[in-house]
């Protein structure tokens, strides 16, 4: 017993004994700071410091988790709600897509009428013309679905710009940006002159819709995208991928030139449609 309550008065003494930590200076050993301390003072001390440090950490990392899955359910979510519509609409989506192919070739051609004959190497026959005459009627034909790819407004940029904010974007040439994206004159592209012969490469991954050849554009390749994007790479000078055939971002599509009539030179005439409405290229691609 008398042992047991030893160790209690020496744990005890060695907790409370004690301390004074003097600070002088070092000319002629003023004191400058005193200050008492023992055991006891320093464990509370540290594990009141210690206690801090751990709600701290567990209040940033709490705020941190709540953060990333906040982010991630949202992200998982869409992509799989996204998956079931497409699942869903399969069948609608496919032939909704083949009369949007045959509406846009024909708008190409100029009018309601028979698309251009297109040879295997993409430029048209000689004997493939439409009827001059009829381009008033064509037009009023026409006026619904023109309409329809020409309207822009603020709204259709934003919800835009929210969906593909996560795609990446290839610079499809490098050059020097000539004409830019304008409404008011209805450039619904931007134009880019590079070099002779430079390689055109695709913004994205996608499938190839029209690979043809346009009396006002030229050689023209369109690319569907994700997100209801389609791209259009115009005045080439040789087409290199078919209709039907898979891209992915970077590859090379077609050489730049100055096909067609509507053009002054060598460039690339780049158009971005999202959800049937144009975009500005520049918004989503550093040129």
């Amino acid at each position: 017993m008398q042992k047991k309550v030893l160790q209690k008065k020496t744990l005890s003494n060695w907790l409370t004994h004690r301390f004074l930590l003097i600070v002088r200076e070092e000319e002629n050993l003023a004191i400058k700071v005193s200050m008492g301390f023992n055991y006891a003072k320093l464990i509370v001390i540290g594990f009141g410091i210690f206690c801090i440090c751990f709600i701290l950490s567990f209040f940033v990392a709490r705020f941190f988790y709540k953060g990333y899955s906040r982010l991630s359910p949202t992200s998982e979510n869409k992509l799989l709600i996204e998956m079931m519509m497409k699942v869903d609409s399969l069948s609608t989506e496919v032939e909704q897509k083949d009369r949007f192919i045959l509406s846009f070739k024909q708008l190409l051609a100029g009018g309601e009428g028979k698309p251009i004959e297109v040879k295997e190497e993409g430029k048209p026959k000689e004997n493939s013309a439409y009827d001059v005459n009829k381009l008033s009627n064509i037009n009023k034909i026409d006026s619904s679905f023109r309409k329809q790819f020409e309207s822009y407004d603020a709204t259709t940029v934003k919800y835009a710009k929210e969906d593909l904010q996560n795609m990446f974007f290839f610079t499809p040439v490098i050059g020097v940006l000539t004409r830019k994206f304008d409404t008011k004159t209805k450039h619904y592209a931007v134009d880019i002159v590079a070099k002779k012969n430079e390689p055109i490469k695709t913004i994205a991954d996608g499938s190839v819709i029209i690979s043809s050849w346009t009396q006002d554009s030229g050689y023209v390749i369109g690319i569907q995208h994700k997100n209801q994007l389609i791209s259009f790479y115009k005045h080439n000078s040789v087409l290199l991928k078919k209709v039907g055939d898979y891209v992915k971002a970077g590859d090379i599509i077609a050489i730049i030139g100055d096909s067609g009539e509507l053009t002054d030179g060598p460039h690339l005439h780049l158009e971005l449609w999202y959800n049937g409405s144009p975009i500005n290229p520049e918004d989503f691609i550093s040129f």
